[in-house]
Order: C-alpha cells, then structure tokens, then sequence
C-alpha cells in the first residue's frame, strides 16, 4: 500500500513538473524524493511521470493519480485537524475558504476580530471560486466559506455579510468614463470581458440576466474566472467587463469604473451580494464558536453601515 510522503512527493512533482522545486518545496533533497517516486510506481505497477534533460510530464496514468491523490491528502490533513481539535470550541483548527474578492474587502476585518477574541484558535485560508467552496463544503474539507451563492446545497446555510452591486469596469480614458454612469445598452456590442460558466457561473448568469433584461447580448471577448483577472485584461485595453463594487478597492491604475444606470428595476436586478456559510453537519466546535464570532462582528458592521447612511 502507497504511503501518505509518497503521495505529497508525487502532488509536489506532477504541481512543479520539476524534481528540484518540488524537493525544495517538501524540504528535502532530490534522491529520497525520486525513491518515494519509485517506490509509489512499483506500487500501482504504472509509470507517473516521463523525464527528459529538459522536463517533466505526467503520464496518462499520472493525469489519472492526481486528484485522486490531492482528495486523499485533504481527507488525511482533515482527519488530522479533527483528532486534534479541542470540544471547548476555545482552540483547534478551521479552514476558511475565501474568493478573490472577499480576500480583499470582507476577510481582513473577519480575521483581525478573530485574532482578538480566539487567540488560540488557528486559520488555514483557502482562495477558491465559489462553486469550489461549496463542494469542500459539503466534503468537509473546509469549514467555513466566504461566497457567492451559485446555487442552494443540501445541508449548506448562508448569511448576509456584505451588500454588493456590479459596476462597469473601463480602460482609463475610455469614451464611457464620463462620471455619469452607463446604460447597459451602451455596453452592447463593445467587447466584454466575461466570466466562466464553470468556475464563476453566479456573475455568468447574473450579467446574462442585465443583458437580457434589456432584449439584447453581450459580445464576449475574453473569459476567466477570477475578478482579478478580469480587471487586468480591461486594464491591458482589450474591453470593458462587470465586477462587483467591493473589487473597486484593488484595481489596477489604469481601470476606472462607471456605475451601472438603467430602467426601473435595475436596482433589484443588480446585486451580487457576498455571503458567510458553513455545513450544518460539521462536528468541528472551533468552527462553530468562530462562526458565531463572524456573525457577531458582521452585524456589528451593520448596524455602523446603517448609522453612516442614516
């Protein structure tokens, strides 16, 4: 039976496709890795990897092995978390998992409440799309997510943590960077820079849904995932994109962004609110004492948010 080092030798590699990195990056030297290596080859009776004086590929059977592998380490990693856990739910371990966006403009605040009032408890962060949150949700491989809600998961529940909108992302000097803001008319036809059916389907279908709502469609130049991603290429000028107005806070210098104006109906239409959620079946107490922490400090923020617009 294969090991769990031969396992991490074998991730680390077909991650790296370099010998070297992935040594440096177990800390360890690159004979016993190419043994570990081995030693899991002759295991399975199947070749990994095909090395040459220039690099490393996976093999067919290899393609095959890695995700399997990475869900048995994150099983194992965990199992781990939860034998050690403490039943008070005052130290442990919870994951958190993050995206992009909410790594910017919620998780700082979440994180340095948690720091002041769970010293003894530790976070593992982990980015991801919100899609991918939701199945480590219900896989239990993450604890607490900061989402998008893609779509309702047994089991999983959600709360409000930040109202959000989109906004018209532009290439500095762009002739719709008037101040004015931008009908969604106005966007038709120009080259968009759009989201991913699969790692990003929530703002997929939500700009669909501006779209549509207008009896027209967007003219889709470019596709990614991530919001970041998006903004750079509108800052790189190939067209203009729709990111949430919490991602206005990091955008590259050369993006300005326009509010999205339009009929009666709009508002309603246009929001892309962020979430916390967590799995009703997680046994794990840190995360449940957290997750009331989280709650306690999102209401708080609020009632102040209420304060400022009264």
């Amino acid at each position: 039976m294969f090991s769990l080092i031969q396992l991490e030798s074998f991730v680390a590699v077909a991650e790296e496709l370099h010998f070297g990195a992935a040594a440096e990056r177990l800390n360890m030297t690159q004979p016993p890795l190419s043994r570990q290596i081995q030693l899991l080859e002759r295991e399975l009776q199947a070749k990994l990897f095909i090395r040459n004086s220039r690099n490393v590929e996976l093999t067919p059977a290899g393609r095959v092995l890695l995700p399997n592998a990475r869900r048995l380490l994150d099983l194992s990693h965990k199992t781990s978390l939860e034998v050690s856990r403490v039943a008070s739910g005052e130290s442990g371990t919870v994951v958190v998992g993050y995206t992009a966006v909410a790594g910017q403009s919620v998780l700082p605040q979440l994180l340095s409440t948690a720091a002041r009032k769970l010293p003894h408890v530790t976070l593992v962060l982990r980015e991801a799309v919100s899609v991918e949150q939701l199945d480590a949700l219900s896989r239990g491989t993450i604890d607490i997510g900061l989402l998008r809600p893609v779509v309702n998961r047994s089991g999983v529940r959600t709360h409000l943590v930040k109202k959000d909108r989109l906004v018209v992302a532009l290439p500095k000097g762009h002739h719709l960077a008037t101040g004015k803001g931008v009908l969604i008319k106005e966007i038709v036809g120009l080259p968009l820079m759009m989201y991913s059916t699969n790692e990003a389907r929530y703002f997929y279908d939500l700009v669909l849904r501006l779209f549509d709502s207008v009896s027209a469609k967007p003219s889709i130049a470019q596709i990614a995932s991530q919001i970041p991603a998006l903004m750079a290429l509108v800052a790189a000028d190939l067209g203009v994109s729709l990111v949430p107005a919490s991602a206005m806070d990091f955008a590259p210098p050369n993006v300005v962004f326009e509010e999205l104006v339009g009929p009666k109906g709009l508002k309603d239409l246009n929001h892309s609110d962020m979430y916390l959620a967590w799995d009703d079946s997680s046994a794990n107490p840190a995360a449940e004492t957290l997750r009331m922490v989280f709650l306690e400090s999102i209401g708080e923020s609020f009632d102040e948010a209420e304060t400022d617009n009264a």
